[in-house]
């Protein structure tokens, strides 16, 4: 099922010395990549526009804040995979 909000994206990371994965960059469906200036929090939280629930990162790219999401799922082998998305803004 398409759902209009939600926009799957490659995201580029790097993981700390402690475990966290930190994104450096996003590119949006079109090609265009967007580098992350900063992360101010990450939590858990549903998306609310796009539905579903997972890691929510408070970034900001060029002067304003969005969330990125981390959505956990269960791959065919067991282990725990994931996808990043955004929530697409509406006019």
């Amino acid at each position: 099922m398409y759902n209009e909000y939600k926009v799957y994206v490659d995201v580029e990371l790097i993981f700390s010395s402690d475990g966290h994965m930190l994104p450096r960059s996003i590119t949006w469906e079109n090609g265009c990549v967007y580098q992350i200036d900063k992360v101010t929090e990450i939590r858990q939280a549903p998306a609310l526009r796009a539905g579903g629930i997972g890691d929510r990162y408070t970034i900001w790219v060029n002067g304003r804040s969005s969330y990125l999401f981390f959505e956990r799922i269960l791959g065919q082998t067991g282990s725990v995979i994931g996808r990043w998305f955004v929530e697409r803004r509406t006019a």
